[in-house]
């Protein structure tokens, strides 16, 4: 098994580091001192910078602006956008974008993706259902009405829901099969309620009642949620990598400086200990991230063959380590900043509020434990 990124997603990765150089991660308010949202929109900016670096585009064919690479490229340009807590859509357009040009319409490809490939329409995806334990396409209804299909039911913590043009939302037809529907957010019928995320970003609570939805702007594909659901998840795990890495690094760099008795700190052996040990669980969060990103990337692994699980193994493996890894690397890196960790002037609170929200969705470790213990249940290992 061989890692080493191609020239191609080497370039995606320079272009990404060069973009995200200038992003401060203190940009907008702190959400500890914010009793409502950070703000009310994503970076339009660093949207725009994206857009222009083609970093929007990365999963679109050529034909439609994009570059034609795969899920790993997708995760490291992700990886750099967590060091900087960058507050743009990239995971769920890219995401969303890449499912219709795999399982949509041809009507429904040429209206949206060249727009998305530009920036110019910001998609998101409702992934978390009424609760966000049980799976998101049983919170709505989707049923057929004439040439059209009325959708009902509500979506909780919908990622920039209320500044987004679209929001594909997975859906239970008639006979119990998943559908994605394609919903612009003015579509009437539509509303939202606002909802704060722990990092102090606006999510939506979307409500859906007999939303009215073309057959072409629905996706009936058996298994297109199930690849959306598996990259967004995937793409969870590049987020909170990359926020990790830079925790661990601030945590290096203030030990490095901070005394005690004359030494400094990252000299005792307490504080070594407990660094290695984080830096473990970011070296098992790498690990198994590009383990579920390449099974994503390579088609003939999608499936179980040859003594392979399926993909969905090797993403709840990859969830379980980021959302455990990510919490363990942001509680150590406040014990041994000490009072520094608390200070609204100094960053690393709003990495800290940004590795829960990270640890929670679509799913924590334990619900990842119990979906890869349902996958080897059914899959006897040989």
């Amino acid at each position: 098994m061989d890692f080493t990124f191609t020239e191609e997603q080497q370039a995606a990765l320079e272009a990404a580091q060069a973009v995200f150089a200038d992003v401060a991660p203190d940009g907008v308010a702190s959400p500890s001192l914010t009793p409502g949202a950070v703000a009310d929109d994503f970076d339009r900016t660093l949207w725009a910078k994206l857009a222009e670096a083609d970093l929007l585009s990365l999963l679109l064919a050529p034909e439609y602006g994009g570059s034609g690479l795969d899920a790993i490229a997708l995760c490291l340009v992700l990886r750099e956008s967590a060091k900087v807590l960058a507050r743009v859509p990239l995971l769920e357009s890219s995401a969303a974008a890449y499912a219709v040009q795999t399982y949509g319409s041809d009507e429904l490809k040429q209206r949206l993706l060249a727009r998305a490939a530009q920036g110019e329409a910001v998609l998101t995806v409702a992934a978390h259902g009424r609760t966000g334990h049980d799976g998101a396409e049983l919170a709505v209804t989707a049923r057929p009405d004439g040439a059209d299909w009325l959708l009902d039911g509500v979506q909780t913590a919908v990622a920039w829901a209320h500044t987004t043009d679209f929001t594909l939302v997975p859906a239970t037809a008639p006979e119990g099969r998943t559908v994605l529907a394609v919903v612009p957010r003015a579509a009437p019928g539509l509303s939202l309620a606002d909802q704060i995320s722990t990092s102090g970003e606006r999510l939506g609570e979307l409500h859906l009642d007999s939303v009215r939805v073309p057959e072409s702007d629905l996706i009936t594909t058996e298994g297109a949620w199930d690849f959306l659901r598996d990259l967004l998840t995937t793409g969870t795990c590049a987020l909170a990598l990359g926020l990790g890495t830079r925790v661990l690094r601030m945590t290096s760099e203030y030990a490095g400086k901070r005394e005690q008795f004359g030494h400094p700190i990252a000299t005792f052996q307490a504080v070594a200990v407990q660094a290695a040990d984080r830096y473990i669980d970011l070296r098992a969060m790498e690990a198994t991230l590009w383990q579920a990103a390449w099974r994503l990337s390579t088609p003939d692994r999608t499936a179980p063959g040859d003594g392979l699980l399926p993909v969905a193994a090797d993403i709840a493996v990859a969830k379980t380590w980021a959302s455990d890894g990510v919490r363990r690397v942001v509680q150590t890196a406040q014990h041994l900043h000490g009072g520094f960790g608390a200070d609204t002037d100094y960053p690393l609170h709003r990495y800290h509020a940004w590795a829960k929200h990270l640890e929670l969705s679509l799913g924590p470790a334990a619900a990842h434990e119990e979906a890869l213990g349902d996958v080897l249940a059914a899959h006897a290992l040989g």
